[in-house]
Parts: C-alpha cells; sequence; structure tokens
C-alpha cells in the first residue's frame, strides 16, 4: 500500500508542471539540472519519498526550483517546495539510493554541526528501525557507485578517513559523548570533508570503500548520540549509516549498525523489536568472522533477557560464548575488535539479572570488570550494574560497596548511558535509604547525576 502525500506544496507544483503522472520524467530532468554537480542518479522512486517527507540537500531543490520554473514559464522560489527549514530533517526513513543518502548525509551532518535543536531528544521510532533493517535486508545492491563530481577522491584519500573514524571512536569511549560539542565538531568535519568527497569523482571500487568509511563516521556519530541521550537523531545516523554499508556492499558492517540499533531499542525498552532487529542484523551477516558473530548474539542475548525469554537468552549467550572462543584465528574486522571476553560478561550480568537469575548474574562480575584502560565508560556502567544486582538480590551491603565505586568511574566522563544507570542504582537503593550506609552511598551517587533526572 502506498504511503499517503505529507507534501502537498512539491505535489502542486509537480501536477501544475506537467508531471503528476511522470516523475521519472522528472527525475530525469532533475539529473540533467543537476550535472554540474557530479553523476546524479534519482528516479521515480526518489520523488516518491520527497512527497512523504524525505527532505532532499540545499542543491538538490535548487535544481528541483529550476527544473519547475522552465515547465511552469515563472520563477519558483525553493521555498515553495514544502520542504521546510533547513534546520529540519523530516522523518527517519532509510534512503531508497545511494544518491538519496548521500543528500541525508549532509542534510543531517549539517544539522548536528550548526547545533540545530540539539537540547531536543525526539522520540525512536521502533517501526522506523524495522523498516530500515528490511530494507538493509532486501532491497537490491547497487550496481555502481562510480561518480563524476568536482573532486578527485582516492583511495588514500579514504584511508585518513578510517583514521579519523578510529580516533573518534578512541575519545567516545574515554570521555563518553554528553557534550554536544563533541558531536558538532565530528560533525563540521564530516560537512567539510567527506560530504565534498561523496559528491566528487571516484572508480567504483574507491567509491565503496569511501562509503564504507563514511558508513562507519555516520555510525559512530550515531553512537556517539546514542550516548548523549538524544535518540531520535541517533537513529537517523545509524539509519544513514545502513544504507552507506549496503552502498558499500559491507554486510557485516551493516549488520554490526543493526545490532547497535537493537542496542539501543533494548536501553529505550523495546525488547521484542530488539530482538527482531538483531535476528535480521545475524541473517543478513551470513557466515561472518567468529567476534561479528559473538557481537551479534550478545546483542540478541540482551533483548531475550529483557524480554523474558529464558531459553533464547541462555541460547544466544551460548553461541555468544562459542564464537569468542574462536576468534584466536578468526579476529575480523578491526572496527569489532573493541569486543571482549569483558564486554561478553557484562551482558551475560545484565542479561541474567534481567531474568532474576541473580546468582547466575553476579557469577560473571570479575570478568565483567576485567577491562583495559581505553574502556573507562564501559567500566563505569559494568560497575554501576554490578551494585545494582547485588541491590535486587537483596544484598544491601554489597550493594553499598559496588556503588560506593561507581562514583570515581564516572569521575569526567559525560554520558547519559552513565547517568540512567547511576538513577537506576538510586531508585533501587532508595527503599533503604534510612540506613546511614545506604545514605551515604546514594549522597555520593547524586553528585553523578544532573538534578533534573
Amino acid at each position: 500500500m502506498a504511503r499517503p502525500v505529507t507534501n502537498s506544496a512539491f505535489e502542486g507544483l509537480l501536477h501544475a508542471a506537467g508531471y503528476g503522472n511522470a516523475h521519472a520524467a522528472f527525475a530525469r530532468q532533475l539529473n540533467h539540472a543537476g550535472r554540474n554537480e557530479g553523476a546524479w542518479r534519482y528516479d521515480a522512486a526518489s520523488v516518491y519519498w520527497w512527497l512523504r517527507g524525505r527532505r532532499p540537500g540545499e542543491h538538490v531543490q535548487a535544481a528541483m526550483a529550476e527544473t519547475l520554473a522552465r515547465k511552469l514559464g515563472r520563477v519558483v522560489d525553493a521555498t515553495e517546495l514544502g520542504f521546510g527549514p533547513s534546520g529540519s530533517i523530516g522523518i527517519c526513513v532509510y534512503p531508497a539510493s545511494a544518491d538519496g543518502a548521500i543528500d541525508t548525509a549532509e542534510q543531517i551532518w549539517t544539522k548536528v554541526a550548526k547545533h540545530l535543536d540539539h537540547h531536543a531528544t525526539g522520540a525512536f521510532d521502533s517501526g522506523k528501525a524495522l523498516e530500515a533493517a528490511l530494507g538493509w535486508r532486501y532491497d537490491l545492491p547497487d550496481k555502481k557507485v562510480s561518480r563524476n563530481g568536482r573532486q578527485q577522491v582516492t583511495s588514500t584519500d579514504v584511508q585518513s578517513l578510517y583514521a579519523l573514524a578510529d580516533h573518534f571512536t578512541d575519545l567516545d569511549r574515554r570521555h563518553g559523548s554528553g557534550s554536544p560539542h563533541t558531536r558538532a565538531v565530528m560533525a563540521d568535519f564530516l560537512v567539510r570533508q567527506v560530504a565534498p568527497m561523496l559528491r566528487g569523482t571516484y572508480t567504483d571500487p574507491v567509491g565503496r570503500d569511501l562509503m564504507r568509511a563514511a558508513a562507519m563516521l555516520s555510525g559512530q556519530l550515531a553512537f556517539m548520540s546514542y550516548d548523549a541521550g538524544e535518540h531520535a537523531m541517533a537513529q537517523h545516523h545509524v539509519t544513514l549509516g545502513l544504507r552507506l554499508a549496503k552502498a558499500a556492499d559491507d554486510r557485516l558492517y551493516g549488520a554490526h549498525l543493526l545490532a547497535n540499533l537493537a542496542t539501543q531499542a533494548v536501553f529505550l525498552g523495546h525488547a521484542r523489536e530488539a530482538a527482531r532487529l538483531v535476528e535480521a542484523a545475524i541473517d543478513g551477516a551470513g557466515r561472518a568472522p567468529a567476534a561479528v558473530l559473538a557481537r551479534l548474539h550478545a546483542t540478541a542475548a540482551t533483548a531475550y533477557g529483557q524480554s523474558g525469554e529464558r531459553r533464547a537468552c541462555q541460547l544466544a549467550l551460548t553461541k555468544a560464548e562459542r564464537a569468542l572462543d574462536r576468534t584466536g584465528a578468526d579476529p575480523g574486522p578491526r572496527w569489532v575488535g573493541y569486543f571482549s571476553p569483558a564486554h561478553l560478561a557484562g551482558a551475560a550480568l545484565r542479561c541474567f539479572g534481567d531474568l532474576h537469575l541473580y546468582v547466575q548474574a553476579l557469577r560473571h562480575v570479575p570478568d565483567a570488570l576485567t577491562l583495559g584502560n581505553q574502556n573507562p565508560r564501559t567500566r563505569a556502567l559494568h560497575t554501576a550494574l554490578v551494585a545494582i544486582t547485588h541491590a535486587r538480590a537483596g544484598d544491601t551491603d554489597a550493594a553499598c560497596n559496588w556503588g560506593g565505586k561507581v562514583a570515581p568511574c564516572a569521575e569526567g566522563i559525560e554520558s547519559a548511558r552513565v547517568q540512567q544507570r547511576v538513577h537506576a542504582l538510586i531508585s533501587t537503593l532508595g527503599p533503604k535509604k534510612a540506613s546511614p550506609q545506604v545514605n551515604k552511598v546514594l549522597h555520593t551517587l547524586a553528585s553523578v547525576i544532573p538534578a533534573s533526572l
């Protein structure tokens, strides 16, 4: 069933110009009008999505206005097209084409770089997340992504992007992403450096590699937004990353991004949707390296644990553990190298806690805290989770002992996820605040989270 048109202004202009039933013809004329920008490949499907809420980039709108003006015999201002102000990014839709992904990338990155509406977190849309999963898994692959634009892009240029992605990832893990300045700096780099590269000249092999690098950068910005509590924006970034990974023909990184989307869904309490997302990721990953499978199955376990599916949760944890045991001979892509036995133990700790199997959960505490110095945020998250698990198991003394370690672990880390977990610990200990020991810990923990929480 076709979606209803949401942009009646654009629809009216198309009809007035004689393109009401000729969307493919309009797309061809638009491609011709934008030939100086490179090899545009918009089609009828692009027009379909523009009519239903997707907002193209400013340069595309200018070409649209030019195309319509020729047919109408009058000047058409871009504001007449009905796409709203430049700060709007519309609904979170999986781009239908690689060109659409490039337009969306420039639009979203510009929004973040300009700090537009960075205080408005928006809501996570599980329906749109599942649509993105279906698009990534079942849409036909892009036949080619080569392009002729203004800037020559080489393999060396792309390699520099991977190095920068590693840099931003390290900053995020060490310090968290709570500061909007951090994300704005990264988005500004994407607008100034990566967007022009995406619109440049490159061969198909270089283009695939460029799309992969852009997907990784978008995926990192998505995770940073998620860690900062900006869930709608995080979903936009990861959906874009999925489409770029599709254009790169990199199913493994696409599966990783889909698992990140599932992780976000678990955080927000959408357990069943999270399970469907990560199941699609596992299916799409196919015969993946062991490290990738370990990460995917661990994410599946957290979704099953939250929804109370004990057998499925335990089976997923077993699959993750077996896969992790095989990673010595099969390390996988460098981006999955972070996933360690400590991360799997943290997932198990959470899973068994969600299933109210506290004795089994606490067996994983030593491994969950065997983390390197490059993971202070994960250490803070795991330490708080250990305290919460002890508290829920009824061991107040142990909960206070671990609770007293949370504030030092969280010092210097700006993370909405850390703050949320500390808040959960405070809520769990709250009923026993009459105890001097508990009251002391609660006082210490209060310094970690903003008063608004």
